[in-house]
């Protein structure tokens, strides 16, 4: 590695050593040649965006910015001044960034290259003084996702939106139902009209009906004189979304199914039908099927709640949404609390490898809870017990269901060797035994329980 020359010692690399030293960078880098084709990215780069490198390189610059992953783009600005340029960019988690892009030009002074470097800008300088911190109920209007099984839906969504038909939204709680909710409710022609949202788990059900549906004056005692207008009536010429349907009393079936079908419905205590023009959208974690078998669930309300069906995939069939939702919530903390905290690679890596079953509202709370509880940097020793835990019991998963390859022959060596030793030892306690099935010495034996298997507890 080491060359003498006449001024001393000058280093030769290879491309593989020079790529693990930029991997190794905390700052995002990529280039781009004279086309504006995409030829290295390293590793904080591809996890930040959720992004693979294989599928990266040899791509236009342009594909990326037109998908929305970092606004404005810096490369026409470099390109016409050929010079170097420093901007803020906004990414699309709602970071931002200090980017700069130094141009290479060759002989005849063509840009060859250009080096992007890019990096998070410290959010008290960046935010003003006067600025009011972001409404946290309000639902952004696009959705965090770099996986293509979210990407092909909200392509369906942008098709279903088009048209009135009632939709039903499944999935396991903390999927993330709301939002499709309301990105449908956005992109419908209903978008200037209200989105009014129930949870019907969350309210008793003798109150239930009158929250839907309103009172009449007098319809029982202690009502409002005036009467109450009801969220069907209050959503109309909008949408309404109904979650947990499935906890809906089958009294309210009834009354809900004639609202879909007769686009009217009769207060509490009213004599007289309301006309109502809404749209529909429900969600449930349960199987409806199985509540209309067991006449828990309206076999006819069920089917015209779904004409259509969108199944929302939990967080850990889409391990790729982790890191940029990671950023995402810890930049709208940041902003919520006026405080400015940082993530290290080691804590998303963590992060990623947690199977996450209370799915994205169970990330979103524990980054709010880490941004709140933790000082400048978060890192692995922040993080709860569960998710090491699970983590040393369990290989990540890959988007494909299977254990992702490590990036080095003796990064897989290793981790071979570190689930031969742990099952071995979990089975036989004994270093004798271990020893005799791992086919090494007593003393070698002892030596790997001591580094992968302090965690199982004292030899028996």
């Amino acid at each position: 590695m080491f060359k003498e020359s006449e001024n001393g010692f000058i280093i030769e690399m290879s491309t593989d050593i020079l790529e693990k030293i930029l991997d190794h960078s905390t700052d995002e880098i990529y280039v781009v040649d004279g086309e504006t084709r995409i030829v290295f990215m390293n590793k904080i780069c591809a996890q930040h965006y959720g992004l693979k490198r294989s599928e990266v390189i040899g791509k236009r610059n342009e594909e990326l910015f037109k998908q929305g992953y970092w606004t404005p783009s810096i490369i026409p600005i470099v390109m016409q001044e050929k010079k170097p340029v420093t901007i803020k960019q906004t990414t699309y988690y709602g970071g931002e960034l200090v980017t700069t892009a130094v141009p290479i030009l060759n002989r005849t002074k063509e840009i060859e290259l250009v080096v992007i470097t890019a990096h998070e800008q410290n959010f008290k300088k960046i935010m003003h003084t006067d600025q009011e911190p972001a409404d946290q109920n309000q639902l952004p209007n696009n959705i965090i996702t770099n996986s293509q099984k979210m990407k092909d839906l909200l392509t369906f969504c942008h098709k279903i939106a088009l048209v009135d038909s009632t939709i039903l939204l499944q999935g396991e709680s903390g999927t993330g139902k709301g939002a499709f909710a309301a990105f449908i409710h956005q992109m419908s022609r209903r978008k200037n009209g209200p989105f009014l949202t129930i949870n019907c788990a969350a309210i008793p059900e003798e109150l239930l009906e009158s929250e839907l549906f309103g009172y009449s004056q007098g319809a029982f005692t202690g009502a409002s004189k005036s009467g109450k207008l009801g969220l069907i009536e209050a959503a109309n010429n909008g949408t309404i979304f109904l979650d947990e349907i499935g906890e809906l009393p089958l009294k309210i079936q009834a009354k809900l199914l004639q609202v879909i079908q007769e686009h009217r419905f009769l207060p509490v205590g009213g004599t007289e039908y309301k006309q109502v023009d809404i749209r529909i959208l429900s969600a449930t974690n349960r199987d409806l099927s199985k509540m209309v078998e067991n006449k828990q669930f309206r076999e006819d309300l069920y089917y015209r709640l779904n004409v259509i069906d969108l199944k929302i995939p939990p967080l850990r069939e889409r391990p790729e949404d982790i890191v940029p939702l990671t950023y995402y919530f810890i930049n709208r903390c940041n902003k919520k609390y006026g405080v400015d905290r940082l993530i290290s690679q080691e804590t998303l890596q963590a992060l990623s490898s947690y199977s996450w079953p209370g799915n994205v509202r169970q990330l979103e709370n524990m980054i709010e809870r880490l941004v709140v509880t933790t000082e400048s940097i978060i890192t692995p020793a922040d993080l709860p017990d569960i998710i090491h835990q699970h983590n040393r019991n369990h290989l990540p998963l890959s988007s494909s269901g299977s254990p992702p390859l490590p990036q080095t022959l003796d990064a897989a060596l290793a981790e071979v060797e570190k689930q031969m030793v742990r099952r071995s030892y979990q089975k036989h306690r004994t270093t004798r035994k271990v020893a005799a099935d791992l086919g090494v010495s007593q003393t070698k034996a002892t030596k790997l329980i001591q580094k992968y298997c302090r965690d199982l507890g004292e030899l028996e």
